[in-house]
């Protein structure tokens, strides 16, 4: 099983210091830890897209691009791209020039996103929101499969024998579905015969198992091959050394971003109480030591399969060092007790 990483480049306040990472600052950290996750034989690296001043990044495919220049082998991809407001033919054209770019590393992994800020930014209507995401993703794969590509559809000017170029490094450009865990996503994936990923930002993630059995029969029922379907588990939480210190050090953090949803959403902002009960063993929060990470890493990944799984580890802002010291024990003690297990 692959390890990797993804990241918004968080930049709230810092809840203990009341310090804000400025937006350079935060894209140059990003680059820092991809090239030293790559450094470390990490797989994936993924960048989310927002639109909001707490994020420091709205174009991944920009950043990523930086990160090519830097780095030999680690998968970039977008975590996600908000498809639903993009041009498949240019959001298309960034991706294959980051493939070109970094020699076929590139993945493109589409979604409807967490939030909706890029709707009235785009002059899309949250009306349409099931049917942009539809149109958009059954054109954004003929793009990738026919060249050149005839097309009509509701939310763009139709294409007429059209190249779209560049071409990917190689014969496809890799092109993922995320989700929050909607079942419909999960068949239309395996339907499609697309790798997908599961956002997975609270709850344990066994509840996922189901989803993931309902991916794989919608591919067999699409007459995919099982060896193609992938999927990609994701946690939240943190790591290093002594499990205690990963629980404390995660904790102000993630309460904000609690806080910040509780706002937004209208969640109750939970006790420390259910933290610690959401941290213990790295049960639903992989806030713990390197042993208990890979411990959960391996339970999970056997139970749904998982072909990689993905931490999230700069909620909130984080600090750049703990994020730094988090992703070195990830690659150096996490990764070789996961690949001894269950292979690389």
């Amino acid at each position: 099983m692959e390890i990797g990483i993804y990241s918004f480049a968080d930049r709230h306040p810092d809840p203990l210091t009341g310090d804000q990472v400025s937006v350079s600052q935060a894209l140059k950290n990003t680059v820092e830890r991809i090239r030293l996750a790559d450094e470390l034989g990490l797989g994936f690296y993924g960048l989310g897209e927002h639109h909001l001043d707490n994020y420091a990044i709205s174009n991944p495919g920009t950043v990523l691009a930086a990160a090519a220049s830097v780095t030999e082998r680690i998968t970039l991809s977008s975590a996600v791209t908000v498809l639903s407001t993009e041009d498949p033919v240019r959001v298309y054209q960034q991706f294959t020039t980051l493939d070109q770019l970094s020699g076929g590393r590139a993945e493109l992994l589409a979604g409807r996103g967490s939030f909706t800020e890029s709707f009235p930014l785009f002059g899309a209507d949250l009306g349409d929101y099931d049917e942009l995401y539809e149109e958009k993703l059954a054109l954004l794969l003929r793009i990738d499969r026919e060249d050149p590509i005839t097309w009509s559809g509701r939310f763009r000017a139709p294409l007429e024998k059209a190249h779209i170029l560049p071409r990917p490094y190689g014969e496809r450009l890799r092109i993922s579905v995320g989700t929050g865990g909607n079942p419909e996503s999960s068949a239309r994936a395996g339907v499609l015969g697309l790798p997908i990923v599961y956002a997975i930002i609270g709850g344990e993630p066994e509840r996922f198992a189901p989803l993931v059995d309902l991916y794989r029969r919608a591919g067999e029922a699409g007459e995919h091959a099982p060896e193609d379907m992938h999927v990609t588990m994701s946690a939240i939480g943190l790591v290093a050394k002594n499990s205690q210190d990963a629980k404390e050090s995660f904790y102000p953090y993630w309460l904000e971003t609690m806080k910040y949803g509780a706002k937004a959403r209208g969640w109750a902002v939970p006790t420390r109480g259910e933290y610690d009960e959401y941290t213990r063993g790295a049960r639903a929060l992989f806030a713990g030591s390197p042993e208990e990470v890979a411990e959960r890493m391996i339970s999970v990944g056997r139970l749904v399969g998982a072909d990689r799984y993905a931490m999230q580890m700069d909620w909130a802002g984080v600090p750049h060092a703990t994020v730094m010291t988090a992703i070195e024990l990830l690659g150096t003690e996490v990764l070789p007790l996961v690949r001894e297990e269950l292979g690389s």
